[in-house]
């Protein structure tokens, strides 16, 4: 591992989509954002607490059409849906909790690059993934440039900013300042850091959507028959209570500490001369986009690194009012630069 750790015994759960050719040209490798996971297209049901955060995108005739593409989609090593993680049994058998090791990006390319080596994958067709995933993303194409034939980065950057980082140690703060924290070792007693985990999450969702979004659809209300100059909530202070809520239910605040610190650590050009030397290590035709509305990832990052890609074209934009969000709501628009890349 990058950092020095050892993490024996890795498991990589993952979901396909479609049939792998013989030749196993027609692979796709999609990649998901922090609290997302495998599950990119289908109903909920066992093992996927959601359905498909990219139910639009992938199925017969669609972008990622699996009557041509065989798409494959991981959990995150550091995850909580079936991937090796805080959570997971060490040897020994109890949980890694605050004992598992730090993880960059580039260890959870290496595990994903083991994953298409155990499929007979050679080279993706295409490499695709936004935020977190464009990272990922973004590290196969500068690490294994070999392998990827394209590649679709979304709301993503080379390397995380100050102000990225910012944000993701108040979130990371929130949880293990919680007394139920225990550093990291709360598995199995029974009491987790579901306040902080909550608290998070509220953080978070603030900076995933837009100003004007949330203008319009909360305003200044209260919610329902609560009094906000007494103990009631406005309405936005409710939508933020159920957004914590529902992350509570289907994720594990060990991993959203240790995949918020790899994303702090993201920066393609460690090691490899700055961030302009590692990008001209791409060979892979690629797209760059950004969201209008996004003030976590802004579009000025995404023009800086399309404009220091060898084989990108100009920064495309999503036109959005959901912020960061928009590269997982405005399906047709991804789907239109899916498409392109792939025709």
């Amino acid at each position: 591992m990058e950092a020095g750790g050892e993490l024996p015994g890795v498991r990589l759960a993952f979901e396909t989509w479609g049939r792998l050719a013989p030749d196993a040209s027609n692979a796709v490798l999609v990649l998901h954002a922090l609290t997302g996971d495998s599950h990119v297209a289908g109903p909920a049901g066992p093992g996927h607490p959601t359905p498909g955060w990219w139910d639009g995108l992938v199925g017969p005739g669609l972008a990622l059409d699996t009557d041509r593409f065989f798409v494959v989609a991981p959990n995150v090593l550091g995850g909580c849906q079936g991937s090796t993680g805080p959570s997971s049994a060490r040897p020994g058998g109890r949980a890694w909790g605050g004992a598992f090791p730090f993880l960059t990006q580039r260890d959870q390319v290496a595990v994903e690059a083991g994953l298409a080596d155990a499929l007979g994958i050679d080279r993706w067709v295409l490499v695709v993934g936004g935020s977190m995933g464009g990272m990922r993303a973004l590290e196969w194409a500068v690490g294994r440039p070999e392998r990827t034939g394209a590649l679709l980065l979304l709301a993503t950057t080379a390397a995380a900013s100050a102000e990225q980082i910012a944000w993701a140690s108040l979130q990371v703060r929130a949880i293990r300042s919680d007394r139920h924290w225990q550093g990291g070792d709360y598995h199995g007693t029974g009491e987790g850091p579901v306040a902080g985990l909550g608290l998070a999450r509220r953080i978070a969702h603030v900076t995933y959507r837009s100003e004007p979004e949330l203008q319009v659809r909360f305003g200044r209300s209260a919610q329902a028959e609560e009094d906000p100059w007494g103990d009631g909530r406005y309405q936005v202070e409710s939508y933020l209570d159920h957004q914590a809520a529902k992350l509570a239910r289907r994720f594990d605040a060990g991993s959203y500490v240790v995949l918020s610190e790899a994303m702090s650590s993201h920066d393609v050009g460690r090691g490899r001369g700055g961030v302009r030397a590692a990008l001209r290590r791409v060979t892979a035709r690629t797209l760059v986009a950004g969201v209008d509305s996004d003030r976590l990832y802004p579009p000025s990052q995404q023009a800086e690194l399309a404009a220091a890609l060898p084989s990108s074209d100009a920064l495309r934009v999503i036109s959005s009012p959901y912020g960061h969000d928009g590269f997982l709501i405005e399906t047709e628009q991804v789907a239109a630069l899916v498409r392109e890349l792939l025709a």
